[in-house]
C-alpha cells in the first residue's frame, strides 16, 4: 500500500483491575508509531462496570465513565466509539485489562454465557466483515472469540486451561504461545497476544505489542 496502516485502538478504561492495562495499551500505541504508523483511539461512552483502588484492588464506592477514564491513557485524543468508521482504517487493537472483560462484556461474571456490548460487537463484526485485520492483548481475545465463534477463528490466551477450554466449546481454536509470540489467524485476519495473561515485565509485554503490531502490519500490506 501507497501509505502506512491507520489503526484504531480501542480502551475499556484505564487501569487492569478495571479498565484497560496501561502497560499494554501504552506499548500498543508505542509499537505503532515505531513502525511509521499512525492511529486513534476509542473507548464506548458507558458506565465503568466497578471502580477498584489499584493500591489494595479493592473495590470503591465510585462511579466512573469508560470513555472519560480511557482519555488518560490517550491524552485526551480519543473518540467515542459510536464515531467509529470502518473506512478510516486499515486494522484495529484491543488492549487487555480487566475492562475488556468487565466492560465491554460481562465475560467476567458469566463467562461463555456473556453479553458482549452492542457497539463492541458491532465494530467487531464490522471489521472482519471489511477485512481489517483484528488484534487483541491479553484477556481481550476472548472477547473477539466470542464475537467471531461462528468464523471458527484462532487466537491465544497464551496458555491453555479451562477457559480456553470453554471457549473452543463455542467452535473457536485456541493455540498456546509463548509470552512474546503472536498467534496468526492468516485466513480470518486476526493477530493475539497472551502480554500479562503469561508475562511478568514490561519488556515482554512491549515485546509482544510490537511482535502484534509487526504481523498485524505484514497482513495488512500483503
Amino acid at each position: 500500500m501507497d501509505k502506512k496502516p491507520h489503526f484504531a485502538v480501542v480502551l475499556s478504561g484505564c487501569g487492569r483491575a478495571d479498565g484497560s492495562e496501561i502497560h499494554e495499551a501504552v506499548f500498543a500505541l508505542l509499537c505503532i508509531e515505531n513502525m511509521g504508523c499512525t492511529y486513534q483511539c476509542f473507548a464506548p461512552n458507558i458506565k465503568q462496570t466497578s471502580v477498584i483502588n489499584h493500591l489494595n484492588n479493592e473495590p470503591m464506592n465510585e462511579t466512573r465513565n469508560v470513555l472519560i477514564e480511557a482519555a488518560r491513557i490517550a491524552r485526551g485524543n480519543i473518540l467515542d466509539l459510536k464515531e467509529f468508521n470502518v473506512d478510516d482504517f486499515d486494522g484495529i487493537i484491543f488492549p487487555g485489562g480487566l475492562g475488556a472483560v468487565t466492560n465491554w462484556c460481562d465475560f467476567a461474571q458469566k463467562g461463555v454465557e456473556c453479553t458482549v456490548n452492542t457497539s463492541i460487537r458491532s465494530v467487531i463484526r464490522q471489521c472482519y466483515d471489511k477485512g481489517l485485520v483484528i488484534g487483541a492483548m491479553c484477556i481481550a481475545p476472548a472477547m473477539v472469540a466470542m464475537v467471531l465463534a461462528d468464523k471458527k477463528i484462532h487466537f491465544t490466551l497464551g496458555a491453555g486451561g479451562a477457559m480456553a477450554e470453554k471457549l473452543e466449546n463455542l467452535g473457536v481454536v485456541h493455540e498456546e504461545v509463548g509470552v512474546t509470540e503472536v498467534c496468526i489467524d492468516r485466513k480470518n485476519r486476526i493477530c493475539t497476544t497472551p502480554a500479562y495473561m503469561l508475562a511478568t515485565n514490561m519488556t515482554d509485554v512491549c515485546q509482544g505489542a510490537q511482535n502484534l503490531v509487526g504481523a498485524m502490519c505484514q497482513l495488512i500490506e500483503a
